[in-house]
């Protein structure tokens, strides 16, 4: 089935990588998720829970990259699992695509709106609005423009990060480097459930990257461009969380973490570098979460656009820009990310969530529990899909055995994630409120299910199309030949 589809061939691997690391938001890991882990879970080997949940990720994405290549489509988690389990499962995976990474995204307007408002003053709610109108309209353009604003915020924020690291090793806590956080017999402590948590959210973005498959000028750049995030992040976040134990001491980090006065990490940049690369940095983590909305917002877009294109959603949403820098871009599907993005963060404030406690925490770790669901079911999906005989081209390890790996490690950090919410969440052990975020992922399950059954009950043709669309070549230019003269 061929349709209206995206700017085709307009990306490089290069620029997926950007929106890769750019919506995991270096700083915000930084700032939030190394120092919250600390302060939550007073983990000292805190650094090594990076590269292992980096081998994970990388196992889970192993069969998620290859069947990207064989069914390129701008809603992966849709389209994979209807290729892999049917249609009725296709849906299903569009339904946890659509409602975690919106979780992913509505979280950060709590957190940019706090930032912003201990910078400058004034209700968080107010300058959450104002990067809402930002991220729209950046939304808006077409995917190269909206690489460039990505990139030249990511090398700022990236080398920032990066002298941080080298004041901590040398500038040591006690003056000499510990390597205590790096030590293997500190990992398998009681917080370690907790870690892998917030450990699983800073990672999530490398995933996004199959969404702009019809864009990227060459199928292999998805898959290099995914390997390269995970390693990328797997290494610096380890490190940077290294070098914060080093700075501060593997004894006193998890106290120094959670007191908010010792402002981690920003007093330490004001410490070695003084009050303006102090303000940068924090300017910084305003920019970087900016840019980590903007890379959810497009993946969103670009789900509700694929969706709509085949007909499981209302046909507006398949619209594309038609001109200037909108042109190819999914306009329909970013409108109306932007207007529930609104809605439902508005309503949060208007009955007085906190947020951070409430916006911020919850839905980063719904978020974080959904994705990874996610990608557990696309990896079991890859095994079925090759063993049934799609893209046999690949092989053994890629079809079979990596992927395996990463369903029963998935699997087994789902039920530590899940086992540790109540820490997570600052709730009592037996709250009845920790069953809230798988409770979530249940029933959005069952909406898919439900969604699917429904669909074949009345609109059964439309089912049998899922997953199936493609570009139509005469309708969407192939970017690599608008400069040929015929």
């Amino acid at each position: 089935m061929t349709t209206q589809g995206l700017t085709r061939r307009k990306m490089s691997g290069g620029g997926v990588w950007l929106f890769q690391v750019g919506a995991s938001s270096p700083m915000a890991v930084l700032a939030g998720g190394i120092v919250a882990t600390y302060a939550a879970t007073g983990l000292t080997a805190t650094p090594l829970t990076f590269p292992l949940l980096g081998g994970l990720l990388g196992l889970l994405a192993v069969g998620y990259v290859a069947m990207s290549r064989t069914v390129p489509h701008a809603a992966p988690a849709y389209a994979l699992l209807a290729h892999a389990f049917g249609p009725v499962a296709g849906l299903t995976g569009g339904a946890l695509a659509l409602v975690f990474y919106s979780a992913i995204q509505m979280s950060l307007y709590g957190l940019i709106g706090v930032t912003i408002s201990g910078l400058v003053g004034g209700p968080w709610l107010l300058w959450s609005a104002v990067i809402w109108l930002i991220v729209s309209v950046c939304g808006l353009l077409h995917v190269s423009l909206s690489a460039f604003v990505v990139g030249s915020v990511l090398c700022v924020e990236l080398a920032v990060i990066a002298l941080f690291d080298i004041a901590s090793f040398t500038h040591p806590f006690g003056g000499s480097i510990t390597t205590a956080p790096i030590s293997l017999s500190g990992l398998w402590a009681p917080g370690i459930g907790g870690a892998f948590a917030l450990g699983i959210a800073a990672f999530i973005g490398f995933d996004t990257a199959p969404a702009y498959s019809e864009e990227v000028r060459t199928s292999r750049s998805i898959g290099r461009s995914t390997l390269a995030a995970v390693l990328f992040m797997a290494l610096f976040y380890g490190f940077s969380a290294w070098a914060l134990a080093v700075a501060v001491g593997d004894k006193q980090i998890a106290t120094t973490a959670a007191n908010p006065d010792a402002g981690l990490p920003f007093g330490l940049f004001d410490q070695w570098y003084g009050s303006g690369l102090s303000l940068l940095a924090t300017l910084l983590l305003v920019t970087s979460v900016t840019v980590a909305m903007l890379s959810f917002h497009n993946t969103i877009a670009r789900y509700l656009f694929a969706m709509a294109r085949e007909g499981v959603l209302p046909g507006w949403l398949a619209r594309t820009g038609t001109r200037g820098r909108a042109q190819g871009a999914p306009t329909g599907g970013s409108i109306v990310q932007s207007i529930s993005a609104l809605v439902i963060v508005g309503l949060f404030a208007a009955v007085g969530a906190d947020p951070i406690g409430v916006i911020f925490t919850w839905f980063s770790a719904a978020g974080a529990v959904g994705i990874l669901v996610m990608l557990v079911l696309i990896s079991a999906g890859a095994i079925r899909f090759y063993r049934r005989g799609g893209g046999s081209t690949e092989g053994l390890f890629t079809t079979t055995v990596l992927p395996s790996l990463g369903v029963i490690g998935g699997v087994g950090v789902l039920a530590i994630m899940v086992s540790h919410l109540s820490s997570l969440l600052a709730i009592a052990d037996d709250s009845p409120l920790q069953a809230i975020i798988p409770a979530a992922v249940v029933l959005t399950v069952i909406a898919g299910v439900v969604w699917g059954f429904t669909m074949r009950a009345r609109r059964a043709s439309v089912l049998a199309e899922v997953g199936k669309g493609r570009p139509d070549p005469l309708r969407v230019l192939d970017q690599r030949l608008q400069d040929l003269d015929v």
